[in-house]
């Protein structure tokens, strides 16, 4: 197989552009939190350089360098150990909970979320079983049975977490894999359906999930200050942007109105200050950044490229545009993080990683 000189240096700036962006926009979210928890302004700022920007760009450095065949040997042992350390969250003093949710490990100087080590392992071992099975994927039992009997095992260390969030953006990036990989148009109708029945089961046990589902079909209808009040203080942001935005820094919401304005909700904060211009340029960069990577992909012969490429691929998009789907109120709130712009180490240092990758198949162009 022929290998190109270098990696796609497009891809890359395109990256770079995205991750410098975040950083900016971060900066002026965090300002308000970091003063009331820490007492310094850019508390969380330094600490996403430090603990996710610094890492994910060695992380890149790394697999950018590591030939992406050579993961088919490591993907068992890599989903086998992102399992481990998903189920660790349950042990006590190292689980860590936050708003009732298990989803951290902590080490005393830094905490770890498994989760996003756990889509990552995911991804790369079923390209590799859809690689070996590519022509047996038209079979229920030896395609889409084995797949749901995968996919449900992994989904459960989510449920019981939980992590709705991260199930979704996992489950609609494997089963999108799946379909492209050579699953008939009735398994994926067939896992569309599934997918939608079991959304309905854990909306019914849970009942703030069913609370944002009724806040987004009806915002009118429910309590502005209790169950609606994300959903209306983020698009009271995004309306008071305007065209241009109220000015880098100059955000109302951030400060004590707005919830999780460094997390879920930093798109609404980033268009308040930087107007619809700036949101239609983030969501721009994401356009760009897909159909760069869709470029790579095509580009090379190799079927386990082409697979751990997409998959990779689709884990930071799906994440990205749900994001901001939810807070936009085109869709019910997730809690799900902006890819490559929220603050979280462990989220962006493993996406880098995952950049990495998709650069290194870049390599094996054609």
């Amino acid at each position: 197989m022929a290998r190109a000189q270098s990696f796609d240096r497009i891809f890359f700036v395109i990256t770079i552009i995205l991750l410098s962006v975040g950083l900016f926009i971060l900066g002026s979210a965090s300002m308000g939190i970091s003063a009331r928890q820490f007492g310094q302004s850019y508390y969380y700022f330094l600490h996403q350089i430090l603990f996710g920007v610094l890492p994910g760009l060695f992380l890149l450095w790394i697999t950018l360098r590591i030939p992406y065949d050579r993961w088919k040997k490591y993907a068992l042992p890599l989903l086998v150990i992102s399992i481990i350390l998903t189920s660790l969250v349950f042990a006590p003093r190292i689980g860590m909970s936050h708003g009732g949710a298990k989803r951290w490990l902590y080490f005393g100087i830094f905490s770890f979320q498994p989760s996003e080590f756990l889509k990552f392992a995911f991804i790369v071992y079923l390209s590799v079983w859809l690689e070996a099975r590519h022509k047996d994927l038209h079979s229920f039992t030896t395609g889409l049975l084995p797949f749901l009997i995968m996919s449900g095992f992994i989904a459960l260390f989510l449920i019981f977490q939980p992590d709705i969030g991260t199930l979704g953006v996992l489950m609609v990036s494997a089963s999108v894999l799946f379909a492209v990989s050579g699953g008939t148009v009735r398994h994926f109708l067939l896992l569309g359906l599934l997918g939608v029945a079991i959304l309905g089961i854990l909306i019914k046990t849970e009942p703030y999930r069913l609370d944002r589902f009724k806040t987004f079909y009806n915002p009118s209808a429910v309590d502005s200050q209790g169950i609606g009040y994300q959903s209306r203080q983020a698009l009271i942001a995004i309306g008071s942007g305007g065209l241009w935005g109220r000015g880098y820094a100059l955000s109302r919401q951030k400060f004590s109105y707005l919830p999780e304005p460094i997390g879920d909700s930093i798109f609404a904060i980033a268009v308040e200050e930087l107007g619809f211009i700036g949101g239609i340029t983030i969501i721009f960069l994401y356009i760009l950044f897909y159909l760069r990577g869709i470029s790579i992909i095509r580009s090379t012969s190799d079927i386990f490229g082409k697979l751990l490429g997409t998959g990779l691929l689709l884990l930071i998009i799906f994440q990205a545009f749900i994001n901001i789907s939810a807070i936009s109120g085109l869709g019910p709130l997730t809690g799900i993080p902006l890819s490559l712009i929220s603050y979280g180490g462990t989220a962006l240092a493993i996406m880098l990683a995952e950049i990495g990758i998709i650069l290194n198949i870049s390599k094996s162009r054609q």
